[in-house]
């Protein structure tokens, strides 16, 4: 590990945590319970992808929270994932009705997942805003989760729990009032400066080299390609990113893990798909063989 200045240490690709193998005597209980609050009329997709990945990056059991109206649709998609319809507004998305039914919900599982596919609509924005004060367990905050924190980016110094949050540049300037050209020229100063004094802060700033970073440490990705860049990629990091939290990884490292094998698995769909064609579930569908090859590399 290189030391650039006190509290400030650039991990490397030799300092992501090691994936141990299972002991025989376990069941789906210890490896982590994952509950998705994702999805709204026309984005089921990103709901899926997400729920999925946290799946195939090794979450003992998933739980997806969609609208009602749009369970039936999500039900026929996902076979290995279990659904939870809430109460939804008149445009299907996600309702303020639903809190106390969250909440409840919640406590039966480790961490939790909000954002892909949500949508913007007032009402399911306040309704976020509100479970990222309420919620008592880790929260990865992906997409629509995060453009509704820019309505209020103070509340993000009011969550107790550990956050990890995942923005692609637009989104980041959103969160800043900033534009996405500055997001992108100064990545590491812009990072650095939003994780200063949020202790449980975790930063995953998506693009071309992704940025992972707290308090504490960073790390600068080195895997992945531009056929990545796709509706659905950034859904899938956050279902495994969410998945290593519900297997008790901490959150810097549960995001390095992420991103990592993300990116490996797009790397490993590029040579069979080429960076052209490639699509979300490309990388979904080669999560196995990412995590088979990062195994065989790093075994002792």
């Amino acid at each position: 590990i290189e030391q650039r200045n006190k509290s400030d240490f650039m991990y490397e690709v030799k300092d992501i945590p090691k994936i141990p193998s299972r002991k025989p005597d376990t069941h789906k209980g210890d490896y982590g319970r994952v509950f998705v609050l994702a999805g709204s009329s026309g984005m089921t997709g990103a709901a899926c992808m997400c729920s999925t990945a946290a799946l195939r990056a090794g979450a003992g059991i998933v739980t997806l929270g969609i609208p009602e109206s749009l369970h039936d649709i999500v039900a026929s998609k996902l076979t290995c994932v279990m659904t939870h319809p809430l109460p939804e507004t008149h445009v299907k998305t996600l309702s303020e009705l639903g809190r106390q039914d969250i909440i409840d919900f919640s406590h039966r599982f480790d961490v939790v997942a909000i954002g892909p596919g949500l949508s913007q609509y007032l009402e399911t924005k306040r309704l976020v805003l509100w479970l990222l004060q309420s919620l008592d367990c880790p929260i990865v905050l992906d997409a629509d989760g995060i453009n509704a924190l820019a309505d209020n980016p103070k509340i993000l110094d009011q969550i107790k729990k550990q956050i990890v949050l995942t923005p692609h540049p637009g989104e980041m300037a959103h969160l800043l009032g900033i534009s996405t050209q500055e997001v992108q020229s100064k990545r590491l100063e812009i990072s650095k400066m939003f994780v200063k004094g949020r202790k449980n802060v975790t930063l995953v700033l998506k693009g071309h080299k992704t940025i992972v970073m707290n308090e504490e440490k960073f790390y600068i990705n080195e895997t992945g390609n531009p056929g990545m860049a796709t509706a659905g990629a950034g859904d899938v990091l956050t279902g495994m990113i969410a998945a290593f939290l519900g297997q008790q990884y901490a959150p810097f490292d549960a995001a390095q893990l992420g991103v990592y094998l993300h990116g490996l698995a797009g790397d490993i769909a590029a040579r069979e798909k080429g960076e052209i064609s490639l699509i979300a579930t490309d990388i979904l569908d080669n999560l196995h063989k990412a995590f088979l090859a990062y195994k065989e590399n790093t075994c002792t």
